[in-house]
């Protein structure tokens, strides 16, 4: 087997080597390589909690409703949803360089379209170029980190990756809150300030990205890809409006289901079937894949749909400005960084990764309790309390759930299997906003009518109000609606992540890989001579 360098891929010289010969990258090597890298996650992650932190401010803006305030979430987690198996697969084809540079591209043209966005139908149009965009990184940032780097030694430089996404998810509800906050500048540059990081980013993978691609025949199953994202689309779309626009249990619900879970069978049987599938349906027969998939899922369906409208609660109900609701969300930050960046560490050392997923599970589940008693009148400090529990339950499960996927698969499949657990994670995550927010939805809404009658929700939702025109006696009355209504979601929320408990749980642990995912190619195209009878079959249970 031989390999070529990425510049090659992209107009230079050509210089093959065997792949055998392609030298373990040291420690300061790796960090000079993903420093772009690094900084492409930062953007993505930087835009997502601008946005949040300003979604309130927003909507108001722009006269939308709270279901459009869901729905500017849900459009932007339903486009990446859709498209991460088709980035995933690619990744295993073709250039993994330019694929990254491709998807910050398309998040700045997303950010361009969002930032000059007259209303709220623009801005949920410029919302799939950025899901499009964040995607691309989210799928390839932790298969180009598994070609370079072992699985014993992930746990080191996702310490790294950890404190980049906690200064990212630090540092955007802080600039959000003072963009929104300064007259002059405004939430607009909320989505503009993240363009020149993007472009930065783009040049610095040129500079500092050299990875290995390996030439064999490529054959994308295009007609897959569209019938997957077809599917699940039809079914996110479903679970956005079922609950609001119509009822659960009515002929519109039985039409998105049966034409989705049609879309869905047909893909299953065109992958089934194809050469170079998008998912290859033969992961599924590996424990460790299945099980990290259900309980991914799971968590994307709680921490998605739990957390995403804790800006609003702390601007609505708890009566904060924008940036004080951004140094709020630091707690559970924290807790994120601190508990990945340590198991992280711990993995590498002790190369066990099991007992994280566990407890992780568990203190997830324990967070989503506590939060579930918060209301309007809940004190600072014991908020905090519980958003550290949630964020170090989280922080100690997503990413080592990645892990024991990666270490499970042939490594030609790395991509197809990272991707596909981000994928099912993202997936959970936007039906856990649209679902939850259609509870969150309804649930104001029947407060509002309790309060003020029908006449208040306008026949089409109650409007995210606008706090600074509100009289004193009707904002009490708000903060306290958007309170109880908060805390039942992360009542709902619990439950559904302690089923990610009982999958973590049968998950069977094996030891961490020393080879980086490129030594395991190498060594898994050599032939089955090489490795043992059972180096080569992904369906072989480990």
């Amino acid at each position: 087997m031989t390999v070529q360098s990425e510049l090659a891929v992209a107009g230079g010289p050509v210089a093959e080597v065997p792949a055998e010969q392609f030298g373990r990258m040291s420690h300061a090597e790796v960090i000079q390589a993903l420093s772009g890298l690094m900084l492409g996650i930062f953007v993505t992650i930087l835009a997502s909690t601008i946005v949040s932190n300003a979604l309130p401010r927003i909507i108001a803006d722009l006269g939308g409703t709270q279901s459009v305030y869901t729905w500017v979430v849900t459009t932007e987690l339903l486009s990446m949803t859709a498209t991460l198996p088709l980035w995933g697969k690619m990744a295993d084809l073709y250039s993994k360089k330019l694929l990254i540079q491709l998807s910050l591209s398309l998040f700045v043209v997303g950010s361009l379209i969002a930032g000059f966005a007259p209303n709220v139908t623009v801005l949920l149009v410029s919302r799939i170029a950025q899901g499009v965009g964040a995607g691309g990184m989210g799928a390839l940032a932790m298969i180009v980190m598994a070609a370079m780097i072992p699985m014993r030694e992930m746990g080191r430089y996702s310490g790294v990756f950890g404190a980049v996404f906690g200064a990212g998810t630090i540092a955007g509800p802080l600039i959000g809150g003072v963009l929104v906050d300064t007259s002059w500048l405004g939430w607009r540059w909320c989505f503009f300030i993240g363009i020149p990081f993007s472009l930065a980013a783009i040049a610095l993978l040129q500079r500092t990205l050299h990875l290995p691609v390996v030439r064999r025949p490529v054959r994308v199953d295009w007609l897959g890809a569209l019938l997957i994202m077809a599917g699940v689309c039809t079914v996110l779309i479903w679970s956005s409006l079922a609950g609001h626009h119509f009822a659960w249990g009515s002929w519109q619900t039985g039409a998105f289901v049966c034409g989705g879970g049609l879309l869905l069978a047909l893909a299953v049987w065109t992958e089934s079937r194809a050469t170079e599938p998008i998912i290859p349906l033969r992961i599924f027969r590996n424990r460790t894949v299945t099980l990290a998939v259900v309980a991914s899922t799971l968590v994307g369906v709680a921490m998605f749909g739990g957390t995403v409208f804790l800006s609003q609660y702390f601007q609505v109900s708890l009566g904060k400005s924008p940036t004080v609701a951004g140094l709020m969300s630091l707690p559970m930050i924290f807790g994120v960084l601190v508990s990945s960046t340590v198991a992280g560490q711990l993995v590498t050392r002790f190369g066990r990764w099991k007992a994280y997923l566990v407890v992780g599970s568990v203190v997830m589940t324990g967070g989503f309790l506590l939060l579930s008693t918060i209301d309007a009148n809940t004190g600072v400090v014991l908020l905090a309390a519980y958003m550290v529990v949630l964020g170090v339950g989280v922080g100690m499960l997503m990413q080592n759930l990645v892990l024991a996927a990666q270490n499970d698969v042939p490594a030609a499949e790395l991509g197809a299997a990272t991707s596909t657990i981000t994928f099912f994670r993202s997936m959970g995550g936007a039906i856990g906003v649209s679902a939850l927010g259609a509870v969150l939805t309804n649930r104001v809404t029947s407060l509002y009518v309790d309060h003020f009658g029908a006449a208040a929700t306008g026949g089409g939702g109650a409007k995210v109000p606008d706090l600074r025109a509100l009289p004193a006696p009707v904002l009490a009355v708000i903060r306290d609606v958007y309170g109880t209504a908060t805390s039942d979601l992360f009542l709902v929320a619990a439950p559904i992540a302690f089923l990610a408990v009982l999958s973590v749980v049968f998950i069977r642990e094996k030891p961490l890989s020393t080879l980086t995912g490129d030594e395991r190619r190498a060594r898994e195209a050599s032939g089955p001579e090489a490795n043992g009878p059972e180096a080569n079959d992904p369906t072989v249970e480990r």
